[in-house]
């Protein structure tokens, strides 16, 4: 039976050519069409192969009678209604290591671009001008290169490092020492990193934990004359505090392809000949569109064969009385996970999930894996989905602990999540009260009661009066508005460090969290964004 393909988006030509070479598939190329006839259409589909311009919603997928697959020519699928997929038991599969060398090459080019002065020099030159002793470079070979975050990309380069005979010193929480040992890294603080290294490269994603995390403190540890390249995301390096940095000549230099705004309208970092910058191209290379092209035509290939897919995005089709069950649940345990994740410092070694009630007599598989996406989404900071997630707890060498049993005393169902780091252990438990309404009821030791929706703010303060007043007027000075609040102890008894959790309508700076945190009587806050 012949199985047709519908392509909307532009994708290399490679990748069409192999879906054409199928004696058993027929494509179709219908670039830029139209809301209206794609939905006139779809019903003819098993599958649909789209980039980010065509939006692939509820009614589109409803409205695909044969559709089996959907391929995302990139990585991202926020132009895909995913969850309307999953219940319809299509399969979402994506590219994401499509691009992976070219943002690894793009930093090394960077970095040596920077150090050699290469486009002030070829700048000078084209404008008739010979200034050789004005664009004295040095050597990468023997110095130090601080590799912040040891994903796809952070891993990649620092192999490209090695290979220029530079010293690699990396920080990533996530990634144990005989996984950086096998690289050939030496895995340290943070702190040290700042403190050692010639040359600092970001490779984090964007997250709340992440956002900012090289700011005036930071410079000031660093070696004088250090170079500084971001080709991750922007806000991860503070922007004002680096272009100080450059100017009181404690940065020698920084190559930039991303910035806080883009495009970097009137950023003073542009003024400075010091500033290399290139336009968000790290992965804008012919190869890596070849490479999403051809890794999309293969994954769509093998879900029509009904063979196995590397990139799904989604789950493999359940029953619907199954997932209709399961529904809440899954959505718990990705917040408990999101939590969890956001409460314990450091490397994670164990994951424990144990399952009470109703929900244990369960196919729970499926839960322990939105409970895994939830604790690398808050890590990796997205991207991350139901099928990967337990390749990612493997590949970082996190055993994953499932346990269940029927007997619970006060609720019909509850996930129990604990994680284990170095010599810490933090506990968070959840239930659902029906499809919409679900709750964390438990923080470590601590009862509590609010929905995981939006964004939280979770913080412990000594239990005498006074303290949540000041928390209340700091956040009346800064107009964020308190939706709910809960405040717990560990027993019903006065004094002691109590427990304060606070949904709020928007949310906090990091800078409105450090003067909450210095406020008489509070011991720590977080903020914690659950999302929709």
């Amino acid at each position: 039976m012949v199985q047709k393909v519908l392509i909307t988006d532009n994708i290399a030509e490679n990748g069409i050519k192999l879906l054409k070479r199928e004696k058993d598939i027929r494509v179709d190329v219908r670039i830029g069409i139209s809301p209206e006839e794609l939905l006139e259409i779809i019903p003819e589909y098993e599958a649909l192969i789209v980039r980010s311009q065509t939006k692939v919603t509820r009614d589109v997928i409803e409205r695909g009678e044969r559709l089996k697959v959907i391929g995302r020519a990139g990585v991202g699928v926020d132009n895909i209604d995913v969850q309307a997929a999953t219940e319809k038991g299509v399969i979402v599969v994506n590219a994401p290591e499509g691009n992976t060398i070219s943002a690894a090459e793009h930093t090394i080019a960077m970095l040596l671009s920077l150090v050699r002065r290469i486009p002030q020099a070829n700048s000078s030159l084209k404008s008739g001008r010979w200034d050789r002793k004005k664009f004295m470079g040095s050597e990468v070979r023997g110095k130090t290169l601080g590799v912040i975050g040891l994903g796809r990309i952070g891993s990649l380069v620092a192999s490209r490092a090695l290979g220029l005979e530079m010293k690699v010193l990396a920080y990533d929480p996530f990634i144990s020492k005989e996984r950086a040992k096998e690289l050939g890294i030496t895995l340290t603080s943070l702190q040290e990193v700042i403190m050692k290294s010639d040359f600092i490269t970001v490779h984090t994603p964007l997250t709340d934990a992440t956002r900012h995390m090289i700011g005036e403190n930071e410079f000031k540890m660093m070696r004088k004359g250090v170079y500084i390249v971001n080709c991750a995301r922007g806000g991860i390096i503070d922007e004002n505090a680096l272009y100080n940095a450059i100017k009181s000549g404690k940065v020698a230099g920084a190559a930039l392809d991303v910035f806080e705004e883009e495009p970097p309208v009137n950023s003073p970092l542009l003024e400075l000949e010091e500033v290399i910058a290139t336009p968000h191209i790290a992965a804008s290379t012919f190869e890596a569109q070849k490479s999403v092209g051809l890794i999309i035509a293969e994954e769509v290939i093998n879900a029509l064969k009904g063979l196995a897919v590397k990139n799904a995005v989604n789950l493999p089709p359940i029953k619907p009385e199954e997932y209709e069950f399961l529904k809440p649940f899954l959505m718990l345990g990705e917040k408990i996970g999101i939590l969890s994740a956001r409460l314990i410092e450091g490397e994670i070694h164990e994951v424990h999930v144990k399952y009470y009630g109703v929900l244990a007599s369960s196919d729970t598989a499926y839960v322990t894996r939105a409970v895994l996406k939830g604790v690398f989404d808050s890590i990796l900071g997205g991207g991350v989905n139901l099928v990967s997630a337990p390749m990612i707890a493997t590949s970082r060498g996190i055993d994953v602990v499932e346990s269940s049993t029927t007997e619970t005393d006060n609720y019909t169902n509850l996930i129990e999540v604990e994680l284990h780091g170095k010599n810490q252990v933090r506990k968070v438990m959840g239930t659902s009260f029906g499809k919409q309404d679900i709750r964390i009821i438990k923080i470590g030791d601590y009862n509590v009661d609010f929905i995981p929706k939006g964004h939280v703010i979770i913080s412990l303060h000594e239990d005498r009066p006074g303290v949540i007043g000041r928390v209340g007027m700091l956040f009346g000075k800064y107009n964020i508005n308190i939706a709910r609040m809960h405040v717990g102890r560990t027993v019903d008894v006065p004094g002691g460090i109590a427990i304060m959790v606070l949904n709020v309508d928007n949310p906090p700076s990091s800078e409105v969290l450090s003067e909450m945190e210095r406020l008489d009587g509070i011991v720590n806050a977080i903020h914690v964004n659950f999302g929709g």
